[in-house]
């Protein structure tokens, strides 16, 4: 072989190596490139799903305020609506409590339900010996029925009438000074107690009213509701 085909050969192996070197620095850069696109997209997926998540979690809390703001509002509604109701029974109750008052001007009425409340005193404690008690101002009237009234329970109950001592020591509160006042006050009505006072029946007006107040709350309630939404 002589030099020019050695040389020929030579030529022919130098532009071979440089077209595989060209191939495999053009397949480095395509595959770099891919590589450098799949790792942006990557990327870009990345910070997309942290802006999601970022997105949903603030949507979160933005609903979370709300949920609090509506129910805090919730809240201060029915407690403004319960208060109104409140404020509506006391005044229907003060209301009642001012209209016994007017129970005891009445003299012939008032002596006719205080022997009504005594018996159902007489009736409930069942005690053949009764100590019973009133306001200052009413002694004398409940003296006057207390002999029909002992007869009124035997004749009920059944038994021989029993004996009854009015106390004149401890008398209940006096009638109410005034609307504004705080003091002990009694709106009339008697308090009978058995002979060793573990027995005691409260029959005042007040009392009285306090246990139909506390039978008919639940209609109360329920009339002034309908009302207030109607």
């Amino acid at each position: 072989m002589n030099d020019g085909d050695v040389s020929k050969q030579i030529q022919q192996m130098i532009r071979f190596i440089r077209q595989e070197a060209e191939e495999k620095a053009n397949e480095i850069s395509i595959s770099a490139e891919e590589e450098f696109n799949i790792e942006k997209l990557q990327l870009v997926e990345a910070e997309k799903k942290k802006l999601r998540q970022e997105y949903e979690r603030k949507a979160k809390q933005v609903e979370v305020r709300k949920k609090i703001e509506y129910s805090m509002q919730l809240n201060t509604s029915r407690i403004r609506f319960l208060q109104a109701q409140d404020d509506v029974v006391n005044s229907m109750k003060e209301s009642a409590s001012k209209e016994l008052l007017r129970a005891s001007s009445n003299n012939k009425a008032y002596k006719k339900l205080l022997k009504a409340l005594i018996i159902q005193c007489l009736l409930r404690l069942q005690e053949p010996v009764v100590l019973l008690r009133c306001r200052e101002v009413d002694q004398k009237l409940v003296q006057s029925v207390l002999d029909e009234a002992k007869r009124a329970y035997a004749e009920k109950a059944g038994v021989a009438s029993p004996a009854i001592t009015l106390d004149n020591r401890v008398y209940l509160p006096p009638p109410p000074k005034g609307v504004d006042s705080h003091e002990p006050s009694c709106s009339g009505g008697v308090v009978a107690a058995s002979q060793d006072g573990k027995i005691v029946c409260e029959n005042t007006l007040d009392a009285r009213l306090d246990v139909v107040f506390r039978q008919k709350l639940p209609e109360i309630r329920k009339r002034l509701l309908g009302n207030m939404q109607t």
